[in-house]
């Protein structure tokens, strides 16, 4: 039982990062203000976030212009979508696990 606890690697599972994914994974993208409204996070701490999640290939991101200003809009990768399905799943395992020893 243990391998399901480290199944995620700290990058996904880190709280912040794991908000910041949910986020993306319901909305499909959101710009950088977009998130740092959601989380409250200060820009800094978010951008350093966002980065470590952009450089461990699970979220992308793009610059466009937004109102004569550019902004950044993050998006879930690929292998973003796959491993926060797979941990919706492990979720899924533990409610279950968790009723079957629940007593009656």
């Amino acid at each position: 039982m243990n391998d399901l606890y480290t199944r995620f690697d700290g990058t996904f599972f880190e709280k912040t990062r794991l908000s910041a994914m949910t986020l993306l994974y319901q909305e499909g993208e959101l710009s950088f203000n977009g998130l740092k409204e959601a989380l409250s996070l200060s820009d800094g701490a978010l951008y350093t976030h966002l980065e470590k999640l952009v450089k461990d290939e699970y979220v992308q991101k793009r610059k466009e212009l937004a109102g004569g200003s550019v902004q950044t809009v993050y998006r879930i990768s690929n292998k973003g979508r796959a491993t926060f399905g797979d941990y919706l799943g492990f979720l899924e395992i533990m409610v279950l696990n968790a009723r079957k020893e629940r007593p009656k």
